[in-house]
């Protein structure tokens, strides 16, 4: 018997490698899971962590000790595990720890299809079995076929986005020694892109700088190289290649949510009237956009759970997040940072303009981007700030994830407290900057009082 409850996280399991995760917590893992979702086999991948491939294998020990076989397909981003989950439809176990240091690491987990496993579709089930240990199998041995499917999955790829007639394009793309290192190239091959690589080497001690682009300080090596050989634009992937942040020539970040506005309206010039997702941190423009070019924006919570199932109910063809995960119906619903970087790169070099231009109409608003505020008590500061606005004149507040208060102005913030942390993390967006920064201060006043 075994206590997950500190690694057992909202949408998959991850912690430090050693005493939290070790070769036996993935291997009754692995017996947990197969026993929930059953089936002929298990789909298994990992990244470039030097305790991934032995965590994978343990997990795979434990799968096949319940009687069911293993596909491993060895070294993978994050989305290409669930694109062989979707093309193969078997559940599979990706061994990652995403832009995390390198002394952790983690399990994300689907089942067939890449359906979704959080804590509300299998983790509390895989944590109680686990909790009191997984029953013996006593019935044949699974077996484990190795299956190389990165060809595959870069030919699935260019085929849903046609890149074949834009003009040359230069892209640097710094893939942080993480996986999109690996994924890169076989998905550029063949392209009109002169690609110039950084930090390609996989290397899970992350020697150049942390493999996650949320964070300002890990662009600032893709910005100046893209100054430096005048380069059209540059693509920072995180750790496990499933996310993907845009800079542009001049080397200044693209908003997530401009992206996934360029993306909706690629997407529904091919499905006029569908459904987008977008969460409630994503920009205004985003439903704005989305209602022009006639399709029906839904809003939704923060989280890959919820956006997957959202789309399920909706049918929709596309989901964005402000974070950069972008959702796809084509790819099982699936996140892939690599499927938008592939849109954008065609919707720039289908046009004569730069990226800042090509951008310029997804982009109308000021935002903070998030701002985080460690706080002595999460619950009476977020009442603080609903008893400040409650009264505002104008004021309209929804409390779908977190709070949202949106002011007669336009301007508008979300609140949202840490699963995980006494942490407060704020978004605002105004008409301008000056509105924008003004109700960020107000609302921080209030916080950090």
């Amino acid at each position: 018997m075994r206590d997950l409850s500190g690694i057992v996280k909202a949408y998959d399991i991850r912690g430090l490698v050693g005493d939290d995760l070790n070769t036996d917590v993935a291997r009754e893992v692995g017996a947990a899971f197969t026993r929930l979702v059953g089936g002929p086999a298990v789909v298994v991948g990992h990244d470039m962590r030097d305790s991934s491939p032995e965590l994978a294998a343990a997990f795979s020990e434990g799968v096949t000790g319940q009687g069911i076989d293993v596909i491993h397909i060895g070294l993978a981003g994050t989305d290409m595990l669930y694109f062989a989950s979707g093309q193969l439809d078997l559940p599979g176990a990706m061994f990652t720890a995403s832009h995390n240091p390198a002394q952790y690491n983690g399990i994300k987990l689907c089942r067939a299809g890449a359906a979704p496993v959080g804590q509300d579709s299998g983790l509390s089930e895989i944590k109680e079995l686990v909790g009191h240990g997984v029953p013996e199998f006593l019935g044949a041995q699974g077996t484990v076929t190795e299956r190389d499917m990165l060809g595959e999955y870069a030919h699935y790829l260019r085929g849903l986005v046609d890149l074949t007639a834009i003009r040359p394009l230069k892209i640097v793309v710094d893939a942080g020694n993480g996986m999109a290192g690996h994924t890169v190239p076989s998905v550029f091959d063949g392209l009109p892109v002169e690609l110039v690589p950084m930090y390609f080497e996989l290397d899970g001690t992350f020697p150049n700088h942390e493999a996650n682009p949320l964070e300002p300080a890990n662009l600032v090596d893709l910005q100046a190289k893209v100054r430096e050989v005048g380069a059209d634009a540059g693509l920072a992937f995180d750790g496990d290649a499933d996310r993907c942040f845009v800079v542009d020539a001049a080397g200044e970040p693209v908003s997530p949510s401009a992206i996934t506005a360029l993306v909706a309206t690629r997407e529904l010039a091919k499905e006029p009237g569908a459904a987008v997702i977008h969460n409630l941190i994503t920009s205004k423009a985003v439903p704005e956009i989305v209602t022009e070019q006639g399709g029906k924006p839904v809003r939704t919570r923060v989280g890959h759970s919820f956006i997957k199932q959202t789309m399920a109910e909706t049918g929709a063809i596309f989901g964005g997040e402000h974070s950069a995960h972008y959702y796809f119906r084509d790819f099982w619903r699936a996140d892939s940072g690599m499927l938008a970087a592939l849109h954008v790169l065609a919707a720039l070099g289908g046009q004569s303009g730069s990226l800042a231009d090509l951008m310029a109409s997804y982009t109308r608003y000021a935002a903070s981007g998030e701002v985080n505020s460690t706080v002595d008590d999460p619950s009476a500061r977020m009442r603080a700030v609903i008893e400040t606005f409650r009264n505002r004149n104008g004021a309209r507040i929804d409390e779908l994830d977190g709070l949202t208060v949106e002011l007669s102005d336009g301007s508008w913030f979300n609140l949202r407290p840490s699963n995980t942390e006494p942490v407060l993390r704020l978004n605002v967006e105004g008409g301008d900057s000056t509105s924008m920064v003004a109700l960020r201060d107000e609302v921080l006043t209030v916080l950090r009082k």
